[in-house]
Formats: structure tokens, C-alpha cells, sequence
């Protein structure tokens, strides 16, 4: 059962890790540093944090503190003037450190405590909440992205209006042949 938790994780990270690059790809550059309000953040700030995040919290994940002394968090929060290919080198680096460490762990792991800022929660409650830190982030990347992209913008998911007709596609199956109806509840 922990290798389904393990690889359902990896897929769902690898989901989030995509919907956000999807997104940053349709910003023009001059628009990464564009917070659009004076109180929120910049696609450049979340891109940093979450990047700062994935190497403090997966960096030797089982053997030491999730929040790191070299890690310094409230400067993530500071616009800076990093071109597109630095800021999606460090996002890189921080999803290959979270997705190397992922690999490394086998069913025992997840019973296993860590800590996160001295709080200990098992591997697994680890996990999920990095899950949720995550997906919590890449919405923000998203709705800024779609802000700042305006009409231009292609939907990356069933765009509005369209639902019945995505519903009869993949009702349709993979093959073009229609799936087999759901089984009656018992």
C-alpha cells in the first residue's frame, strides 16, 4: 500500500510541478515581477518560495529538520531581478531535490517521524502537507498568471462553457469505443 501512497504523491506533485510551468509559460517576461497588488506576490516571489521551500523541506528529508539554517524564507518574499532561466533553475533544483528523495523511500519510511520547524509528523502527514503547500501555491501562480495574460490566455483545464462537451470526449474512452456504465452502488 505505501508504494501506491508514494507514487500517487510523485503523480500529484509532478501534476502541480506542470500545471505551474503551463502557466508560467504564457507570462511574458517582463511580467514575472509584476505583483498585482501592492500586497500580494510577484510570480517571481511564489516561484522563490516554493523553490526555497522544496530544497529546505526535502534535503535530507528523513535525517534532519525540515526548515534548514541555510535557508533563509523571508527573503523569498523580496522582489528581485532574476531573469526567467534563474528562477526556473531554481525551480528545477527544488523539484529534483523533493522527487530524488521521494524515490529513495520505501514502504517503512512512511511510518517514520520527521520534523518540520521542531513539529514532528510522520512521513506520510509530511507528505500530504507539502502536497497542500504546494497545490496552495501553484493556484496563486495560476491566477496571477491568468490576471497578468488577460484574454490571451489558454485554459489549462475544461475551459468555461465546455464541460458537456469534454465529458462526452472521455466518456468515449482512449480507444473512440464508449466506456462500460459505472457499476450500481450496492
Amino acid at each position: 500500500m505505501a508504494d501506491v501512497v508514494l507514487e500517487s504523491a510523485t503523480a500529484t506533485f509532478r501534476a502541480a510541478k506542470a500545471l505551474a510551468e503551463a502557466a508560467l509559460a504564457q507570462v511574458p517576461d517582463a511580467q514575472l515581477h509584476v505583483a498585482p497588488t501592492p500586497e500580494s506576490n510577484s510570480l517571481s516571489v511564489i516561484v522563490r518560495h516554493i523553490a526555497g521551500n522544496l530544497r529546505s523541506r526535502w534535503t535530507e528529508f528523513l535525517t534532519s529538520d525540515g526548515e534548514k539554517p541555510w535557508r533563509h524564507r523571508d527573503g523569498e518574499f523580496e522582489e528581485g531581478s532574476l531573469s526567467r532561466a534563474q528562477l526556473l533553475a531554481e525551480w528545477e533544483a527544488g523539484w529534483a531535490t523533493l522527487f530524488a528523495t521521494l524515490s529513495t523511500l520505501h514502504d517503512a519510511d512512511l511510518a517514520r517521524t520527521v520534523t518540520i520547524r521542531r513539529e514532528p509528523h510522520t512521513v506520510a502527514r509530511a507528505i500530504d502537507r507539502q502536497l497542500s503547500h504546494y497545490g496552495y501555491h501553484v493556484g496563486q501562480i495560476v491566477y496571477v498568471a491568468r490576471m497578468l495574460v488577460g484574454p490571451a490566455w489558454k485554459n489549462l483545464s475544461v475551459p468555461r462553457g465546455e464541460s458537456e462537451t469534454f465529458n462526452r470526449k472521455m466518456a468515449l474512452g482512449r480507444a473512440g469505443a464508449p466506456l462500460a456504465p459505472p457499476s450500481p452502488p450496492r
